[in-house]
């Protein structure tokens, strides 16, 4: 708020008030499956939301404004979370509003975030680009990116593009064009001119024209990129834009050109190493609770089914299921969730059931089907544990994973020897906070059995998937019963990887199959 224009006035104390300062609100681009419900999320707190989508703008009683914005939150390629990268304390703000949806809900710094500009090793040639060792992480470089040949050892300087969260298999995508991207206009160094990313020929070709009005003066070396909203935006909007990042691009270039203060350069001693990043980024992975958390605030929207984006994650084609019933049903059509056919499965309290059964039964995965077992690292990184078979499926949300094992060596936390040949059968139930695996000989006879204590599992078609909560229980052949790394989920709460919520959550579960199993 401002002041009144008058001078500083003094209370009774004479105490001197600090004048009023004008709050700026953050202001934040949302793309993706979780648009609607974020878009709920970041109203309520006060966050403006601009560039919104034509949907989102019927389905909200608000303005949405078309000038550039400070972060973007957009969903991951696998649909399991979102990304927020931008200026680092919007970053920082939004995933901090976005963590406390659920007590599954994870977030993690992003060494890599878009924009980011490395002095970069390459460590390996591959058929299409070349691995860049980065320093605290690596980024692939397509050779149709490079401006020159590389091979492995090469120096390159290199800038981040398109970064990728730390669950997923693959790197982030780097480039050696450098641009300075400030939302609505990116500039980029070696070009010239203007053009527009659109493809409205026509309103391109007057936003280009309208480039020459703007009372900003572009730095020499540099030719100016509009995006497709800039399209929509006011002259107002255009001119901070630009003035955005003709900033940014002034301090890239003091960065990359090794200019200091005193205009004196200075050298790049160590490879790798990062030379500017000019924005932050962090990821965030929703679990099955944070998931349905999502749907109760879209739900206060838009109709909603349940488990809109517990299915959603599914797969596109699960995607495209979800929007197709919503849009034929509409707000009264998911009455008495989960209808009269098969089971549901419970979420808890008063809230809508999901529907496993018509859901699997459509997308998958179902009996004779092969899933993954996704491991997923309170740290971000996520590992296979391997494929199976699909060998028993029940509309309650069960699901039997039997593997066939390879190698040998000795089973963790059992101390019992493995074999080639061995069976695995995993247990896992939607929803549920645990899952056993059993394993046997070849011949039968009992290894052990390992429970897991994890976030909420999740059985996509292709998949099952959660969040390893380090503490587990295990029962040897001989009957013993331990709970085992109770220290290192103690570590992950004090690094600010679990919550203590979920933390709670997970030593109460294993409290529990403690006592069941030396029962």
């Amino acid at each position: 708020m401002s002041g009144d224009g008058g001078g500083d006035e003094s209370d009774e104390n004479g105490e001197i008030d600090a004048p009023d300062v004008e709050t700026v609100e953050p202001r934040v681009r949302v793309r993706g499956i979780y648009t609607t419900a974020v878009t709920r999320l970041l109203l309520d707190a006060g966050v403006e939301v601009v560039q919104a989508s034509e949907p989102i703008r019927e389905r909200f009683d608000a303005e949405f404004g078309d000038g550039t914005h400070d972060a973007t939150v957009a969903t991951t390629s696998d649909r399991q979370g979102v990304g927020v990268d931008g200026d680092p304390e919007t970053v920082s703000a939004i995933a901090d509003e976005l963590r406390g949806v659920g007590r599954d809900t994870f977030a993690w710094g992003d060494p890599t975030p878009p924009g980011a500009v490395f002095e970069a090793t390459v460590s390996e040639t591959l058929g299409s680009g070349a691995v860049c060792d980065l320093g605290e992480s690596e980024g692939f470089l397509p050779y149709s990116d490079a401006e020159e040949h590389l091979e492995t050892g090469d120096d390159v300087r290199v800038q981040v593009g398109e970064s990728a969260p730390p669950w997923a298999d693959r790197r982030a995508r780097l480039g050696t064009e450098i641009r300075a991207d400030a939302g609505l206009a990116t500039l980029v160094r070696g070009r010239e001119g203007v053009t527009v990313d659109t493809r409205d020929d026509a309103a391109g070709r007057e936003l280009a024209g309208m480039t020459d009005l703007l009372s900003v003066d572009v730095p020499d070396g540099w030719g100016v990129e509009w995006s497709h909203a800039a399209t929509n935006a006011e002259m107002s909007a255009l001119e901070a834009a630009l003035e955005r990042a003709v900033e940014r691009a002034e301090d890239l270039a003091a960065a990359l050109d090794g200019e200091a203060l005193d205009g004196e350069a200075e050298s790049v001693s160590e490879r790798p190493t990062a030379l500017a990043t000019p924005a932050a980024g962090r990821w965030l992975w929703f679990g099955r609770e944070s998931r349905f958390a999502l749907d109760d605030a879209r739900r206060e929207v838009t109709a909603t089914m349940p488990g809109h984006h517990r299915t959603k994650t599914a797969s596109e084609s699960a995607s495209a299921g979800v929007d197709l019933a919503e849009a034929l049903c509409g707000a009264g059509g998911f009455a008495g969730a989960g209808g009269e056919r098969g089971e549901t499965v419970d979420r808890g309290g008063d809230a809508p059931a999901f529907p496993f059964d018509v859901v699997t039964r459509q997308f998958g995965p179902v009996e004779g089907d092969t899933v993954e077992i996704k491991h997923g690292k309170p740290d971000g990184r996520a590992f296979s544990l391997g494929s199976g078979e699909v060998t028993n499926w029940d509309v309650d949300g069960s699901l039997d994973v039997t593997r066939t094992l390879s190698g040998s060596g000795t089973y963790d936390g059992l101390g019992t020897r493995r074999e080639a040949g061995d069976t695995a059968l995993t247990k896992f139930r939607e929803g549920r906070w645990w899952y056993p695996t059993v394993y046997r000989s070849a011949e039968g006879d009992h290894r052990g059995t390992y429970v897991n204590v994890c976030t909420p599992v999740e059985c996509f078609p292709d998949e099952v998937r959660y969040v390893d909560l380090h503490v587990d229980v295990v029962k040897r052949p001989d009957g013993t019963v331990e709970r085992v790394d109770d220290d290192e989920l103690d570590a992950a709460v004090e690094a600010g990887n679990v919550s203590e919520s979920a933390a709670e959550k997970a030593r109460a579960v294993a409290t529990s199959l403690e006592r069941a199993l030396s029962e």
